[in-house]
C-alpha cells in the first residue's frame, strides 16, 4: 500500500458497536473503514457469544418443552451425547449473519482492513496484518470498539478442555454428566440454567447470596426457583479454592470452605475484561478507569479529542442492543451528525431459563427516589394464554409512583419477557400512566393482557382521593406536577 489512506472515520472492531458506527457514518456520505483483527466480522456477538449460545438455550428449551408434553415417555438426552447435535444448523447461522454483515459493509462502500490496530498518534493507527507487514492508515476521526474477552481468574488455569470460559463451553466435544459453574452474573446464570435444562447435573457457585443479585429479589428468586426445579443447586457465599483434573474422568474441586464436589466440566464465568492491551493508549493519552475500561464522556468522547469509544471497552450494560446504539451515537457526534434525543429507559433482556427483562426503575429504586411506589403484578398462570401454552411460570410486574398514577418501570420474568418487556419500553418513552393499560384493549389470548391485569392491581390500591402528586418522565429526570 503506497503512502497512508485517509478516512473520515476510523473504526476498530467490527462488533456491534463498531459495524453500526461505520454503517451510519457511510449512510452520510463519509469515508469509512474498518479494521478487524479476525477473518470474519461480526466480533464476539455473533461468533462466541449471543446467537450461538442463544441457539443452544432454543435446543434447551425445546426438550423442556418436549419434556413437558411427553414425560410418560421419559423423553431425555443421553449422558455424552455430541455436542454438536445441539448445535446442529448454528454454523450456518453464524455463516449467514457474517454475509449479510460483509454484504453489508461492501454496499454501503465501507473498507475492511484485516489485521490489529494499534495507535502512532490520535490520528494515525499501525496495523499489522497476520503476514507480520504493517501499513499505515489515518482518520480525523477514530471510535475503539474492540469489544471484551472471558475474565481469566489469576490463581486459576482455564485449560478451555476441563476447565471452560464463555467462549470455549460452546466448543465441548459431549453434553457433560455434571458441570460446575463459577459465578452468579449474567453469562454464569444463563448458562447454568441451560445446562440444567439440558439435563446436565449443575452447581453454580459463588461468594453472593444469590445469583442476579443486582435485579429485583422477585425476579431473581424466580430464576434460583426455576434452576432449582430442574436439577440445579447454588451454593451461596462460597469460592473455589482450587480444582484439578484427577487423571481419569472428572475435575476435584476444592471449596473455601473446606467442602469439595466433583464434576465432570467447571465454567468460569466471572466477567468480561476490555480489549485494550496493545492499542498504545497510553502513549496518546487515553485514560482507563480502575477497572481498566475507557472512560468516556457524554458523547462517547475519550480524553483525546477525536478519539471515541462504544460498547463492551466502556463498561455496563455490556448488551449488543446497547452497543449498537452507543456505535450510532458516537459516529453521529465524532462526526457533527445529529444523533437524536436518546433513551434513558433501555432494556435490559437476560436469556435465563425463565427469561428475564427489565426497564425503568424497580420497586427499590422507585421507592429510594421518591419515598414510595406502588406495585402491580400480574401471575402467568392466571393470564388464559400462560395456561394454553404451558407458560405458567411467569410474571409481569409494574412499578408506578406511590399515586399509583405514573409508570416508572416494568420487570417480567417467564417465557417473552425479553419481547413482552418492549411494550413498558414504549409506554415509559411517552409518559404513559398507569390508566392507558387499563383503558386500552389486548388482544386475546396474550401474554400481553399481563399489562392490563398488573395496571388494574395497581388501581386497586390507589389511596383514596390521593393528594400525592404525579410523576412524570421529562427527558433525562423525573419531575413531580
Amino acid at each position: 500500500m503506497n503512502g497512508i489512506e485517509s478516512f473520515d472515520l476510523l473504526v476498530i472492531g467490527s462488533g456491534p458497536a463498531g459495524q453500526k458506527a461505520a454503517v451510519q457514518a457511510a449512510k452520510a456520505g463519509r469515508r469509512v473503514a474498518i479494521i478487524e483483527r479476525q477473518r470474519e466480522v461480526g466480533g464476539a456477538c455473533v461468533h462466541s457469544g449471543t446467537i450461538p449460545s442463544k441457539a443452544l438455550r432454543e435446543k434447551a428449551l425445546q426438550l423442556t418443552r418436549v419434556r413437558q408434553i411427553g414425560n410418560a415417555f421419559q423423553l431425555g438426552l443421553t449422558a455424552d451425547v455430541p455436542f454438536a447435535v445441539l448445535l446442529d444448523g448454528v454454523s450456518e447461522i453464524v455463516a449467514a449473519h457474517d454475509r449479510y454483515m460483509a454484504a453489508q459493509l461492501e454496499r454501503n462502500g465501507i473498507r475492511c482492513f484485516r489485521g490489529r490496530a494499534s495507535f502512532k498518534s490520535p490520528t494515525v493507527l499501525d496495523v499489522l496484518r497476520i503476514d507480520g507487514s504493517h501499513f499505515d492508515v489515518r482518520g480525523e476521526r477514530i471510535l475503539i470498539a474492540s469489544g471484551s474477552r472471558p475474565r481469566q481468574p489469576p490463581d486459576m488455569t482455564v485449560d478451555h478442555e476441563n476447565i471452560l470460559d464463555s467462549d470455549s463451553i460452546l466448543a465441548l466435544a459431549y453434553l457433560p454428566r455434571s458441570l460446575a459453574v463459577i459465578g452468579a452474573g449474567v453469562i454464569a446464570s444463563e448458562y447454568a440454567s441451560m445446562f440444567a435444562a439440558l439435563g446436565c447435573e449443575v452447581t453454580q457457585i459463588d461468594r453472593a447470596e444469590r445469583p442476579l443479585g443486582f435485579l429485583d429479589p422477585e425476579l431473581s428468586g424466580r430464576y434460583l426457583q426455576s434452576f432449582t426445579a430442574a436439577g440445579g443447586r447454588f451454593l451461596a457465599g462460597r469460592s473455589v479454592r482450587a480444582a484439578g483434573w484427577d487423571g481419569v474422568a472428572q475435575l476435584d474441586i476444592a471449596l473455601d470452605d473446606g467442602t469439595s464436589l466433583r464434576a465432570d466440566k467447571m465454567l468460569i464465568a466471572q466477567g468480561r475484561i476490555a480489549n485494550v492491551e496493545g492499542l498504545g493508549l497510553d502513549a496518546i493519552g487515553v485514560k482507563l478507569s480502575a477497572r481498566g475500561l475507557i472512560e468516556v464522556n457524554d458523547e462517547l468522547c475519550t480524553t483525546v479529542r477525536g478519539i471515541y469509544a462504544a460498547g463492551d471497552v466502556i463498561g455496563p450494560p455490556a448488551l449488543a442492543s446497547a452497543a449498537m446504539e452507543q456505535g450510532r451515537r458516537a459516529a453521529c457526534h465524532a462526526l457533527g451528525l445529529f444523533a437524536g434525543a436518546g433513551q434513558d429507559s433501555v432494556p435490559a433482556g437476560i436469556y435465563t431459563i425463565p427469561e428475564i427483562a427489565t426497564v425503568g426503575l424497580d420497586e427499590a429504586e422507585a421507592r429510594g427516589k421518591f419515598g414510595g411506589a406502588l406495585v402491580g403484578r400480574s401471575q402467568f398462570k392466571e393470564i388464559a394464554r400462560g395456561q394454553i401454552a404451558g407458560a405458567q411460570d411467569g410474571m409481569l410486574k409494574l412499578v408506578s409512583d406511590a399515586g399509583g398514577r405514573t409508570l416508572l418501570g416494568v420487570q417480567v420474568v417467564g417465557d417473552g419477557a425479553t419481547e413482552l418487556v418492549h411494550v413498558g419500553q414504549m409506554a415509559l418513552a411517552t409518559d404513559a400512566t398507569i390508566d392507558r393499560f387499563v383503558d386500552n384493549v389486548f388482544n386475546f389470548p396474550t401474554l400481553a393482557e399481563a399489562y392490563r391485569v398488573a395496571a388494574l392491581d395497581i388501581v386497586r390500591q390507589r389511596p383514596a382521593r390521593s393528594s400525592l402528586p404525579a410523576i412524570t418522565d421529562k427527558g433525562d429526570r423525573f419531575i413531580l406536577r
